[in-house]
């Protein structure tokens, strides 16, 4: 597992992921901890993968490259909306102070927690509830995460955005998802994309739809 773990991380210097913190933290996650047992084989393929729900985790590239995006460093508070598998979470969790992790769907959000606590990880939160309208009860937020593709970027989000910080998410335009950038400059926002993607969509009251959780 190791070699090809190695391999696999070697490979994302040709595209511009060369973080040595980002990659030693992808290093040390084990990603097929957070997987099922029948997919764990394909866990270092570089593929995203389903982990029920209509949900998948997302290749081990695209965690890297939006981790690198985030700038992170040991004093940094982070929320991530989408929790998912926990493995985004995880990363997080290895490179700033706190994580505080929304996720819609209560069966998700529980495995997550129970695969991080076996990993001794002790500094993410779990929140069960709509990511779209954030978490303000810890806002502001150093850096905000949102791990599936919105039609526009939430300002409910943006606004619980300390001044510097910095979004990155997936957004759809006409038809096409990209990874943005987003800074937050005297209260403004600057975004860029940085490559294109293809998430699963961003359900509650600011992304796509509302659906009961």
């Amino acid at each position: 597992m190791k070699n090809r773990v190695d391999k696999l991380i070697d490979s994302f210097t040709s595209k511009d992921v060369n973080d040595e913190n980002v990659l030693s933290a992808i290093r040390k996650i084990p990603r097929e901890k957070f997987v099922e047992q029948p997919l764990r084989e394909l866990c270092y393929d570089d593929i995203p993968l389903p982990i029920g729900h209509g949900q998948t985790i997302s290749s081990v590239y695209i965690v890297a490259l939006m981790t690198q995006a985030l700038s992170l460093d040991k004093e940094h508070k982070v929320l991530e909306v989408g929790t998912g598998s926990g493995y985004q979470a995880a990363v997080l969790a290895a490179l700033s102070a706190s994580v505080f992790t929304v996720e819609r769907i209560r069966d998700l959000s529980s495995k997550a927690r129970v695969v991080i606590e076996s990993l001794n990880i002790r500094n993410i939160t779990f929140i069960v509830g709509d990511g779209t309208i954030g978490f303000s009860e810890y806002a502001p937020y150093d850096r905000i995460i949102i791990t599936a593709c919105s039609p526009n970027v939430p300002m409910s989000l943006f606004n619980q955005l300390k001044e510097g910080g910095i979004m990155v998410m997936p957004v759809e335009k006409s038809g096409l998802q990209n990874i943005s950038v987003i800074e937050k400059r005297n209260g403004g926002m600057h975004s860029k994309d940085i490559a294109p993607a293809n998430f699963v969509k961003l359900i509650g009251k600011n992304g796509y739809e509302t659906q009961k959780m």
